[in-house]
């Protein structure tokens, strides 16, 4: 068996999460070894699957900072600059409304309020530019078409035994062991990894489905997000950049339905798909039609027991893998990326062992607490939106018209999405973190 200790740290899979964490690692002054198992060409030139993720002001700081955002198109970038949140048939209750301008207040010492809640880009877009840095940056070694079949944490190092992804089952090829102080799972809400390390986790599978599409149309959508819950199905519309060939307006649909009325949605024609969405919308965007394929995956939220242990940290959807209705996800992740590389620099500054649970009980402990709230607050949203019966029916009413006479709430809301809010629910900056390597 061949031995490998070249690397600081070893990160299994090579998302957004994964690579972004490597290439911070790698500013750092660490190594990092991330091994995937798909090709090198899939993560060069990922393939369309339909999502699209909502970022934070903080988490474009993030990737500006690792330099994967200079590589998007600008046809990639879209911005939000207000979100509308419906209960019902549209336009039955007034709607809460969210802007820059709710969050003012929460900004600091009369400092000006930015001109968006957020960002918008392509999942593809976070993949393929995240390869782009990390397949180029000293430090980096990424080993792809690579199948991990063991990981282990010892006293003095972390292992892992791979072989090339096309090995088939009971093939006698030799594996190949990787060594290093430090192993971090990033593979995904659904983590071999994590399971093998033995660390537990809490699962919700919600029974629901969410069919996430483009749809081009007539009326501008003026960069507003909507978010309409239905008694049935839960409909987000998302703006979106201007088709850069055609100039169609362009949005994101996310249809969130039980999973008997995802099927049926899902086998309906593209007529009869848009014209359901169009109808839910109460056609405020004019005339639409589907651009391209309907992509489904079923809804389960994941939160793991503990984020660190001995010799091993989970980042990404390995630590916690959000329902999307609140958009956190991907920034949770690049919240980790923060919290994980500023634990590592910290502990290297006192000559602490990388590995070492001490070292890493800051990023589990920090990771927890910005976490565990918003992601119980948001399935608590998902149980309350979702339940037809006439008292929830009542109670989501009460609190959206509860949350729309309550500045100081949208001001929270807002700030967090911006980077304006209190000390207690802000994330390490960028630029903490370029302070703490400083010193």
């Amino acid at each position: 068996m061949t031995t490998t200790h070249h690397s600081d740290v070893l990160i299994v899979g090579a998302g957004p999460a994964g690579l972004s964490l490597a290439i911070s690692l790698a500013q750092a002054g660490f190594t990092a070894t991330v091994v995937e198992q798909q090709s090198d060409s899939a993560l060069a030139q990922p393939a369309p699957d339909g999502r699209e993720i909502a970022l934070t002001h903080p988490s474009r700081a993030t990737l500006q900072r690792l330099g994967t955002w200079a590589h998007l198109a600008d046809h990639e970038v879209g911005q939000i600059v207000e979100a509308q949140v419906h209960d019902g048939p549209l336009g039955r209750h007034s709607a809460l409304q969210l802007n820059a301008a709710s969050g003012a207040q929460g900004g600091a010492s009369g400092a000006a309020a930015p001109g968006s809640l957020g960002f918008i880009v392509p999942n593809h877009a976070l993949r393929r530019t995240a390869h782009t840095v990390a397949a180029h940056m000293p430090g980096v070694r990424l080993l792809t078409g690579t199948q991990v079949t063991r990981v282990a944490t010892l006293p003095g190092h972390a292992e892992l035994d791979c072989v090339p992804a096309s090995t088939a089952p009971g093939d006698p090829t030799t594996p190949q062991r990787l060594t290093a102080p430090l192993l971090v799972a990033a593979d995904s809400r659904f983590s071999a990894t994590r399971r093998q390390l033995g660390i537990g986790a809490q699962m919700t599978d919600f029974g629901r489905t969410v069919i996430v599409c483009r749809m081009r149309h007539t009326q501008p959508h003026g960069g507003v997000a909507h978010e309409c819950f239905g008694y049935d199905r839960t409909l987000a519309v998302l703006p979106l950049p201007d088709d850069p060939h055609e100039g169609h307006a362009l949005c994101s649909v996310v249809v969130t339905a039980g999973a008997a009325d995802a099927a049926a949605l899902m086998a309906q024609t593209p007529e009869a798909f848009t014209a359901q969405v169009q109808a839910q919308f109460n056609n405020r965007l004019g005339p639409m039609a589907l651009v391209g394929e309907r992509h489904a995956y079923p809804l389960v939220a994941v939160y793991a027991q503990r984020f660190a242990g001995h010799r091993c940290a989970l980042l990404g959807d390995a630590a916690v893998g959000m329902h999307p209705v609140t958009a956190h996800g991907y920034n949770l992740g690049l919240a980790g990326v923060e919290r994980l590389t500023a634990a590592l620099v910290s502990a290297r500054q006192r000559g602490q062992d990388i590995g070492n649970a001490d070292a890493l009980a800051p990023y589990a402990q920090g990771h927890h607490r910005h976490a565990w709230p918003i992601y119980q607050g948001t399935n608590a949203i998902v149980r309350l939106y979702t339940d037809a019966r006439p008292m929830p029916r009542l109670l989501r009413q009460l609190v959206l018209q509860g949350a729309r006479r309550l500045p100081p709430l949208q001001a929270a809301i807002v700030g967090q999405l911006t980077g304006k809010a209190p000390a207690w629910m802000r994330v390490l900056a960028p630029g903490q973190l370029a302070e703490l390597r400083k010193n």
